[in-house]
């Protein structure tokens, strides 16, 4: 209800007008506080003596504390705006009066009694909040689970430090402040949910960091907000351990990263590094290659005409994108490590030192879960140890020897002009022998080491694929000779025309880690992948190899557009990468995007596919239009009725409207034909890096992960949206992007899928 009319309205606008006198006060405590650091910082650096150490360290603690106020600065001036978001009443089982908990982003505590003025949303007992119903209810904490009674869930609106509305709960869904929340319109960035936080969303975002997760979620469930959300609780429950910079984000593109840009700021979290695979990939290969972006093969698999030559290229991509595929590169490196090792043994003059067998074996066997580099690097140690040891005896032995033939000599010739000659040719055979040891011995280990060379993972890679008998006998067991044979010769014509394709930078990571030693070791200890169902088992395994720690992994079997190379069942794809009992698995039914309308009609597209892995997504109590299907004769027709429909979205002030064809083919011939009827929009692409919100027209295939006031389907007939199952989640996943609207046109009869 409005908040003035509220009957705790008065109570609630005086604890409104404290809590935001209170921080202001304790805002400009923390302004005058990081005053006087940044002074103290300024003077040390323009003072700085680096044979001072006390000074160094007193540096090096305000330089911190600079940096921890100015995080802090920021998030109370959000704060002072909106102090807080809810209020929970608990009582403790064996506590005779409850406790007034108000939830915001920050927490904040009195000075003078040190009651908590302000809970962080993070905390474990905003729990309740989130899960709790009225009544009985209990949280984990530190100290153990605590039960006790809800008395009150409230809900507050609060716009510029005023108290606009306040709501009474009992649950957080269907709730008027939620329906409030998603009724609003849509912007041209994703933004933080931590009023509206679902008990299902809360589970996900506080499970244990320490035991990788993997979720299902549906289409407007909320998993990449969730997943950023997962990040800000890690950090506040992690805070004495693990810093923002111990988190990646892998998302599946640049534009994608723009888009969820700003969430983790206004959550108070800044510095989580934030890459895409190919970036990842290329940066740990650490050589420049061009990649053919993917966009380009899924736009010609979008393409009409069904073909022979499709199904071959999903074949391609399927192997190489398998952990069958990081098999063969392994039976390769096998294949190499045999060769590897020179077949000499390391000696000095004809003193043996060690035989090759023994190197070979080292390489081979002690040190083999080690790379190639730094196996040699093992080698080297022994042999400069070795060296070390046997130097002084082997030079010990030369003079004993050449004593021994000095003596018989002696011995067996009486004293003459020859003995003389004999001797000494023997004294400098031997003091030769000595000095070419001690010569050879300063150089023989950096000699011997020259002949072990390692080429790069590329020129590796190549080698592998140049070889067809043996490429032939290592794929052998998994696909036929005729898939093996265009395998190698398509992919050997894109490495010489210069490039190289996504499904190649696994096995090339997998090469440059099983060869090459890194030059730091990862400090992440947990990595958040979003949109998982397009990454194939073989890229997770690479990342999780190449970075280690724990993983939370998000997606949507349902928008599986690479489900060519992706993940067809998340059980097989974890146990695969984890083992088996090794991850926890959860699920987000419900969808906060859209109307119950729009959910319906895309949720009976993907049932059309009667996969059991693909689960429909239930939709939140929010109606809107019903969905109209408009059959058309022409392209030129269609652009007409989106004139109109243009027109009707600026009427009702929707912020954002997307109109999505199949193809980019066909969105350039909407976009000429809108063009003429006085519309220039903006065509994305996969070359566009952010989106700038407002009108776009886009593929369907771009459309993955963004939403939408209003979408319209500029032509979804029997021809663009087949039967086959590609077909069919490019049609889902499109339909699913709007908040408020949908719109659909057909250019003739429409697809077979849109029939209920």
């Amino acid at each position: 209800m409005p908040a003035i009319k509220h009957p705790a309205y008065k109570e609630e606008a005086i604890k409104l007008a404290n809590t935001t006198d209170y921080l202001k006060v304790y805002n400009q405590k923390v302004i005058d506080e990081k005053y006087n650091i940044d002074r103290a910082v300024d003077y040390s650096v323009s003072h700085f003596n680096s044979d001072n150490a006390e000074q160094f360290n007193e540096l090096l603690i305000n330089t911190n504390l600079q940096y921890s106020l100015e995080g802090r600065l920021k998030n109370l001036l959000k704060s002072i705006d909106k102090p807080y978001f809810a209020r929970v009443d608990f009582i403790e089982n064996g506590e005779t009066s409850f406790k007034k908990l108000y939830i915001g982003k920050i927490s904040l505590m009195r000075d003078k009694d040190q009651e908590l003025i302000i809970i962080d949303w993070r905390a474990p007992i905003a729990t309740l909040y989130y899960e709790g119903r009225l009544g009985s209810a209990s949280f984990n904490c530190p100290e153990g689970i605590i039960e006790g009674e809800i008395k009150l869930k409230r809900q507050y609106s609060i716009e510029k430090g005023c108290l606009q509305d306040i709501f009474d709960i009992d649950i957080t869904t269907n709730d008027e402040f939620l329906q409030a929340a998603l009724g609003s319109n849509k912007d041209k960035r994703l933004k933080d949910i931590v009023t509206t936080i679902q008990a299902e969303q809360n589970k996900v975002i506080r499970s244990d960091m320490w035991k990788s997760l993997v979720v299902q979620g549906s289409a407007g469930g909320g998993k990449t907000t969730i997943a950023l959300h997962r990040i800000a609780y890690l950090l506040y429950n992690q805070e004495k351990t693990l810093s923002s910079k111990n988190f990646m984000i892998i998302a599946p593109n640049k534009f994608f990263l723009s888009y969820i840009s700003e969430v983790l700021p206004d959550l108070g979290v800044e510095d989580v590094i934030q890459t895409t695979f190919q970036e990842l990939s290329l940066n740990f290969i650490g050589c420049k290659l061009e990649i053919r972006s993917p966009w380009e093969k899924l736009s010609y698999l979008t393409s009409v005409t069904p073909t022979g030559l499709k199904e071959r290229i999903k074949w391609i991509s399927s192997f190489k994108s398998s952990l069958e595929y990081k098999n063969v590169i392994k039976e390769y490196l096998k294949n190499l490590e045999y060769d590897f090792i020179p077949k000499e043994d390391f000696k000095i003059i004809d003193f043996i030192l060690v035989k090759y067998e023994t190197i070979n074996n080292l390489f081979i066997e002690d040190y083999k879960d080690f790379s190639f580099e730094r196996r040699i690097s093992e080698i080297k140690k022994t042999l400069v140890n070795t060296l070390k040891q046997r130097k002084v005896p082997i030079l010990e032995e030369i003079e004993t020897s050449y004593d021994q033939k000095l003596w018989d000599i002696k011995e067996a010739m009486p004293d003459s002009q020859e003995r003389r000659d004999i001797i000494i040719n023997l004294i400098d055979e031997r003091d030769s022998s000595m000095e070419k040891v001690k010569r050879l011995s300063k150089t023989l280990v950096k000699s011997y080491i020259s002949k072990l060379k390692m080429k790069s993972s590329l020129d590796y890679y190549k080698d592998l694929l140049s070889n067809k008998v043996l490429f032939l006998k290592l794929s052998g067991k998994y696909i036929s000779e005729e898939i093996s044979t265009v395998l190698l010769q398509d992919t050997l014509k894109n490495i010489k025309e210069g490039y190289l394709e996504v499904e190649d930078l696994a096995p090339l990571m997998y090469l440059q880690h099983s060869i090459f030693e890194p030059e730091e070791k990862s400090d992440i200890r947990h990595v958040i992948i979003d949109e998982a169902q397009d990454f194939s088992s073989f890229q997770l395994y690479i990342i999780k190899k190449v970075i280690g720690g724990t993983f939370t992994i998000l997606g949507d079997l349902c928008q599986g557009i690479y489900s060519y190379r992706g993940v067809e069942n998340w059980h097989s794809f974890s146990d695969e990468i984890f083992g088996k009992d090794n991850y926890n698995f959860m699920t987000l039914e419900q969808s906060y995007r859209t109307t119950v309308e729009i959910m319906d009609l895309a949720n009976s597209v993907i049932k059309k596919l009667e996969d059991p892995n693909l689960p429909p997504a239930i939709p939140v109590i929010r109606h809107g239009d019903k969905i109209a299907i408009n059959e058309l004769k022409d392209l030129k027709e269609v652009a007409i009725n989106i004139n109109i429909d243009l027109a009707n979205i600026k009427k009702d002030s929707f912020k954002s409207a997307a109109i999505i064809c199949k193809t980019i083919e066909e969105c350039k011939s909407l976009r000429a034909l809108l063009k003429s009827l006085g519309h220039d929009i903006k065509l994305l692409t996969e070359k566009d890096l952010e989106y700038t919100g407002g009108l776009v027209l886009l593929p369907a295939y771009l459309a993955k992960g963004l939403e939408f006031d209003v979408v319209i389907l500029a032509n979804c007939n029997k021809n663009n949206f087949t039967k086959e199952p590609l077909d069919m989640k490019l049609l889902y996943v499109s339909m699913t992007r709007p908040l408020h609207k949908l719109i659909i046109y057909s250019v003739g009869e429409k697809s077979e899928a849109l029939s209920y």
